[in-house]
């Protein structure tokens, strides 16, 4: 749990509030603090004041979405519908006005860190889709968006200019090497990997 706010009264308040309920929270007066803190690897959430005394949480907000961040809860002394608009359409979780009501927070609190939670899990899952496609050969790596596609053996093999049964083995190779259980689970992993659909210049006869 990490609190970016300037005042070190919300700051102590928020980290009590968030201790109370078996949460350890690590506090920031500044994005600047809060960009050079060396985060662990794990599921958190961003407790973050809109008005910061260097660049506000909307921009930190921005900046960070390169980077594997953490759900944020923007929190504000201002009610501000353009900026909390804009904070929810770059993924902010949600965005209370002060005072809030704890239970408001700690319900965005929690939403925060299942969202996290689930990012990690599909980051982790990409990362391992990625690790098994480097391992296909050239030639595999042709293959595969064309069974993907849907192109039977016979139009794979004439996209390729090879034989059916060379298409065969490699099908085999693929599915095995991307542990995939069916071409319906092969799809979906292909989607992931974000492989292009190929129309066959061949029409099946």
């Amino acid at each position: 749990m990490y609190v970016v706010d300037d005042d070190s009264r919300i700051r102590e308040s928020l980290a009590d509030l968030l201790a109370s309920y078996d949460l350890q929270a690590v506090t920031f007066g500044s994005a600047r603090e809060y960009m050079e803190y060396s985060k662990p690897d794990r599921p958190a959430c961003l407790i973050l004041d809109v008005e910061l005394p260097d660049i506000n949480g909307l921009e930190l907000q921005s900046r960070e979405l390169k980077e594997n961040q953490p759900g944020i809860v923007f929190i504000t002394g201002h009610g501000d519908i353009p900026k909390s608009v804009r904070a929810i359409k770059a993924g902010a979780v949600d965005f209370l006005t002060k005072p809030f009501r704890e239970e408001d927070l700690m319900r965005a609190t929690h939403a925060a860190l299942d969202a996290d939670r689930e990012a990690r899990r599909k980051r982790h899952e990409l990362a391992e889709l990625r690790q098994r496609l480097a391992t296909l050969t050239p030639r595999e790596r042709e293959l595969l968006p064309l069974i993907v596609s849907g192109l039977m053996n016979k139009q794979a093999a004439a996209e390729l200019g090879i034989a059916d049964l060379t298409v065969q083995v490699h099908r085999g190779k693929i599915m095995k090497k991307m542990a995939a259980g069916s071409l319906a689970e092969l799809v979906r992993m292909a989607a992931a990997l974000e492989i292009p659909i190929t129309r066959s210049r061949h029409p099946q006869k």
